[in-house]
C-alpha cells in the first residue's frame, strides 16, 4: 500500500495494489473517487481536497496502528516547496 499526497493540488491517494493495464474510475462524490481494476478489485482511492477530509497540516503526523498488534508508527507530514521538502 502506499499513500501519497500533492499538496500543489490538495490530492491523496491511497493506493491499495499494483496498477492493473487500465482502471475504471468511479466517482462517488466531489471529492471520492474510486479506482477499479478489470476484475473489479479496488486498485485506489482518491481524495481531492485532501487537506480538509484528512485533516492534513504541515508539522502534524501521519500515523498507522496494527490493530491487532497495537503497534503504532508516526510518521512526519512533509510538503515539498519548489523543489525543497519541508517538515
Amino acid at each position: 500500500m502506499k499513500i501519497s499526497y500533492d499538496p500543489r493540488y490538495n490530492i491523496a491517494y491511497i493506493q491499495l495494489r499494483e496498477k492493473p493495464a487500465e482502471v475504471e474510475t468511479i466517482r462517488i462524490s466531489d471529492e471520492l473517487n474510486i479506482d477499479l481494476s478489470p476484475d473489479g478489485k479496488i486498485y485506489g482511492i482518491e481524495l481531492l481536497n485532501a487537506n480538509e477530509q484528512l485533516q492534513i497540516m504541515e508539522g502534524g503526523e501521519f500515523i498507522l496502528t496494527d490493530e491487532s498488534t497495537q503497534k503504532t508508527v508516526k510518521l512526519p507530514i512533509t510538503t515539498q516547496v519548489r523543489g525543497q521538502v519541508c517538515s
